[in-house]
């Protein structure tokens, strides 16, 4: 990847200034990996991970309606409402804190839009499934923001995983978690054998394992290693997509 890197043992610190973006009027992206008019052939995916967008979207717009089709699709809404129509019939309206996805599968044609009268920041994430073919499917879970403050947060998970307490099923081998740090608080998180993870700092700052420092919207690829999270004088809104190495 572009732009400012240190590598640890098994961590790359991605900084957010070095990432691609893009600015519509509307709409302003940053891009975690390649998209739309943002490409690098370095930069494709990790493991399953195909997009993380971090979108910012102006009150009264949004994306009219398109099609999509195997991919797994969570929305995380950081700020403002998210309204979600489809083609199955589908038509919420999400807040802070709270989470939608959606399987594509054989495919769906879907908008997001921001009818509040505030901007709009939220998560685009787009996972690849593990076949394709499915039918598609969404759902939504409005979450009590609480339930994320100095704790991690099951957000999402595989549907063949029957251990976990994430509410949200979809079809790829990955976990996904948000936790809420108020400042002086530590976090563990451990990457086992075998897997990997990506962690955005949504909000706020937070030093990781004493050597990196994360600001708002930087990252860190995790392979096969445990973090510890420890945050100063700020609180720290974190994302992360914890799976199996390809």
């Amino acid at each position: 990847m572009q732009g400012a890197e240190r590598d640890t043992k098994m961590l790359r610190y991605l900084d957010h200034k070095a990432m691609g973006r893009g600015v519509h009027g509307w709409l302003d992206s940053h891009f975690h990996f390649s998209f739309a008019e943002y490409f690098d052939p370095r930069n494709i995916q990790f493991g399953a991970l195909r997009v993380i967008n971090d979108d910012l979207v102006k009150a009264g717009n949004g994306f009219s309606t398109h099609p999509h089709e195997n991919m797994e699709i969570i929305s995380y809404v950081v700020d403002g409402e998210l309204t979600h129509g489809d083609s199955m019939g589908n038509q919420q309206t999400l807040t802070r804190g709270q989470v939608q996805y959606m399987s594509a599968g054989r495919g769906v044609q879907h908008s997001e839009h921001n009818l509040g009268s505030d901007t709009l920041r939220f998560l685009q994430v787009w996972i690849f499934p593990d076949k394709n073919g499915y039918e598609p499917n969404y759902g939504d879970y409005r979450f009590d923001f609480e339930e994320r403050v100095n704790q991690w947060l099951p957000i999402a998970t595989w549907t063949e995983n029957k251990e976990s307490q994430a509410p949200i099923k979809i079809r790829q081998d990955v976990n996904v978690y948000a936790t809420y740090l108020k400042a002086g608080e530590t976090a563990r998180f451990s990457v086992g054998d075998g897997r990997q993870a990506y962690l955005v700092l949504i909000e706020g700052e937070a030093d990781v394992n004493g050597v990196v420092d994360l600001g708002a919207r930087d990252a860190l690829e995790i392979v096969e290693e445990d973090v510890v999270l420890t945050t100063a004088k700020e609180d720290a809104h974190i994302f992360l997509v914890e799976m199996k190495k390809p």
